[in-house]
């Protein structure tokens, strides 16, 4: 099986780059791996199945033994192509799996098979227990100020209550922007930051341009925080909502439970454009290199500090 450990020894910081939907392609993952970075997509992002195999290609030949990851949703009602995926996995032997909805035991079960590791997202402390039963290998604390679907627990006290009940690999997400923010994440005890906002912002995602100066342009007062949008709370930006044609301040009822009543032709993500609260630290859109080698100067900055 990888070892941590040895993922590590290959980074030149401790981070993995979020897979964000309609967001995070080929290019950022390869930028992110060459980087020292770990890479990380959505399957959901491949429109096929033979889009996702060239995509794995690609991946793998370009980054050679530099660790990656392939996120998948594992609750199948939202993810119809999950038993395709799990059958690439065995195929192309992503080092990183990382698994978000619903028990990953099936995935775990595959990636084991070829060692490799499965980290799962967690938003309460019995999601992770959850998660531990199932034999993961990593919990990812997704914590208040995260984009995309958010938690709503403070990453000072989630950190430290997973801790007391796993002394495995623990990423923190959560608004968190800059190389501080990295060392903070190790500081609470957090092996990896999981950073995606801000490498939303970069010139290799593959972002709409208007998306990314608004995160250029905004501050965590332009954020909203709804189910009404995606099914789930999450965290989008004001301005895309109105750019969409709703109003931030009065969003449709849910249907049913998970069921957003969008008006036609509007969709969570394509239009509905998230954010996370570290966004106010963003001020430019640079390339992932450019990126990397500030974070790494911040990091080393903030180690000296302390």
């Amino acid at each position: 099986m990888a070892s941590i450990e040895d993922i590590k020894q290959r980074l030149t910081l401790p981070v993995v780059v979020a897979p964000m939907l309609l967001v995070s392609g080929p290019e950022l993952v390869i930028a992110s791996c060459q980087a020292g970075l770990v890479g990380s997509f959505p399957a959901f992002n491949a429109r096929t199945i033979p889009d996702l195999m060239a995509w794995m290609t690609r991946i793998r030949e370009a980054v050679g033994d530099a660790p990656w990851a392939m996120n998948l949703v594992v609750l199948e009602e939202h993810n119809p192509l999950l038993p395709q995926q799990i059958e690439l996995l065995d195929e192309f032997r992503p080092p990183i799996v990382i698994t978000s909805l619903g028990q990953p035991h099936a995935v775990v079960q595959h990636v084991h098979a070829y060692g490799g590791l499965v980290f799962h997202d967690v938003t309460t402390m019995r999601h992770a227990q959850k998660a531990i039963e199932a034999g993961i290998d990593g919990l990812i604390a997704v914590t208040a100020g995260a984009g995309g679907h958010c938690g709503s627990l403070h990453p000072f006290t989630f950190v430290r209550q997973l801790r007391s009940i796993w002394d495995g690999t623990l990423l923190l997400a959560g608004a968190i922007s800059d190389g501080a923010g990295i060392a903070a994440a190790q500081t609470l005890g957090a092996d990896f930051a999981y950073m995606g906002t801000r490498f939303i912002a970069t010139q290799e995602s593959m972002a709409d341009p208007e998306y990314k100066q608004l995160l250029v342009t905004q501050d965590a007062s332009d954020l909203i925080v709804t189910d009404r949008i995606s099914g789930l709370q999450a965290s989008f930006l004001r301005a895309s909502l109105t750019r969409a044609g709703l109003d931030p301040d009065q969003l449709p009822a849910l249907r049913a439970p998970r069921q957003p009543d969008l008006p036609a032709g509007v969709r969570p993500w394509r239009d509905a454009w998230s954010a996370g609260q570290g966004i106010g630290l963003i001020h430019d859109i640079p390339t992932v290199a450019d990126l990397a080698s500030r974070l790494r100067a911040q990091y080393q900055g903030a180690l000296v500090a302390n």
